[in-house]
């Protein structure tokens, strides 16, 4: 490598490319028709995240979060090491992004990652999260050559925008004349859009947990226990071509009722209420997907409260279009009260909508904790997923119903496609040839 530089990058036709996708669903790449363009997916992403660098006052963007090292630069080593922090992406305004990276795959990319100049890809190390001892010195090399970057530029006096950041590393970035500040909002703006290849991999994600769930719903009866419906859903995903199984929550019974966010081993009994929450990841794109079933039958008070949860997040739906605010959105979301709750901080993640991407947390977050005083304007090409959540009436059990939707020029379409219109029942049904009054019923 000749120079420590950036290396200049223009966006080339790709970027702009307006081809429509062939056979969505598919897994393969033929000659013969245009699906996933993979080439043009990287271009756009990387195109957008410059454009939002160049509408802000930062000088450049140095990135830890594994997403977004992802959406700048096209790269996966794999999760193992989406904790490590050990990634550094350097995003300076009109040029390709310089990558840090653990030094096997920074030669690996050079060889065989020619979407992006050689010199892009560079060697790097970290800590890893304190594993190696402050004093040895990697924050120190790596906050030097972050600077010495900048200075070639002439943009080490302008903001440095970080998204995320270990104390030692910001504190030797900072020690060497750097101001850092937040630069996670400018990647959410990047993010918030999402483009035509990124809809078809994400509606493509959803249809495979479309199929956990016809899986999980033949698979469900007394006596199967909620760590072997995770197990079930892991291996159909994996099967399936999955990247990664972020979580599988599974909840049954007794336990639905206040949400625990966290499977265990309890065995499922007659008439159990089930809810299940799935993210995973196809080709990098998310998920966040619940659905609710019993087993064997439903009680009066289960069906009513599905209906409940069915009927707000139908109302949430219809709302979604261009021009819409959040604010509409989550006025059709029970209040903190309605579902048994002191307050909307104490109900938050029950009934609110949440931007779905290349990972569960991105724009737009829409709650009635903050939404009405702080709304954002629904746009195109957005993608979402909403929440709704209704326990029965004596607390002993509840429904929990999540929908993604892409939205489009005249409306919301939804893309988690298992059946939700309805309480299904699954397992032997339990049928008596009387119906007797319930309990407290007058003649």
């Amino acid at each position: 490598m000749t120079s420590i530089k950036a290396q200049p990058w223009t966006p080339s036709a790709a970027a702009t490319d307006p081809t429509p996708i062939a056979s969505p669903g598919t897994f393969l790449s033929v000659d013969w028709e245009n699906r996933v363009n993979y080439s043009r997916l990287r271009e756009q992403r990387l195109a957008r995240a410059l454009a939002e660098l160049e509408r802000s006052d930062l000088g450049a963007l140095l990135l830890y979060d594994m997403n977004n090292i992802r959406y700048t630069t096209g790269t996966h080593i794999g999760n193992w090491a989406r904790d490590k922090l050990f990634r550094a992406t350097l995003l300076v305004r009109g040029h390709a992004p310089i990558l840090w990276d653990i030094g096997s795959s920074a030669k690996l990319h050079r060889e065989h990652l020619t979407w992006l100049p050689e010199e892009s890809w560079r060697a790097g190390l970290s800590t890893w999260r304190g594993a190696i001892d402050t004093e040895v010195g990697v924050e120190a090399g790596n906050a030097r050559k972050i600077a010495a970057v900048l200075r070639e530029h002439g943009l080490h006096n302008d903001p440095l925008g970080i998204d995320v950041v270990e104390l030692p590393q910001l504190r030797a970035l900072e020690a060497e004349g750097l101001h850092v500040v937040d630069g996670q909002a400018v990647m959410m703006r990047a993010r918030q859009i999402k483009t035509v290849d990124e809809i078809a991999l994400l509606d493509q994600s959803a249809g495979l947990v479309d199929a956990a769930y016809e899986k999980l719903y033949r698979f469900l009866q007394v006596g199967v226990k909620e760590n072997e419906a995770v197990a079930l859903v892991n291996k159909t995903l994996y099967e399936l071509g999955s990247e990664e199984v972020e979580a599988v929550n599974a909840i049954s019974g007794g336990r639905c009722s206040p949400h625990p966010h966290v499977f265990s081993d309890r065995m499922i009994r007659p008439g159990d209420t089930a809810y299940f929450d799935i993210v995973h990841s196809f080709q990098g794109y998310r998920t966040c997907y619940y659905r609710t079933m019993n087993v064997g039958s439903a009680k009066p008070a289960e069906r009513d409260a599905y209906r409940r949860a069915r009927e707000a997040i139908d109302q949430a739906i219809a709302v979604v279009r261009p021009g819409a605010s959040s604010a509409d959105v989550v006025a059709s979301f029970p209040t903190a009260q309605d579902i048994g709750f002191a307050s909307e901080e104490e109900a938050f993640g029950l009934q609110y909508a949440h931007g779905v991407g290349l990972s569960v947390w991105e724009k737009p977050l829409m709650s009635r904790y903050h939404s009405f005083d702080h709304p954002v304007e629904i746009q195109e090409g957005m993608v979402f997923a909403l929440e709704t959540y209704w326990p029965t009436a004596d607390g002993t059990s509840a429904a929990r119903i999540e929908e993604e939707v892409v939205v489009e020029e005249d409306g919301a379409r939804v893309i988690t496609r298992f059946p939700a219109d309805e309480l299904l029942v699954a397992g032997t049904r339990y049928w008596n040839g009387v119906t007797l009054p319930t309990a407290g019923a007058t003649s």
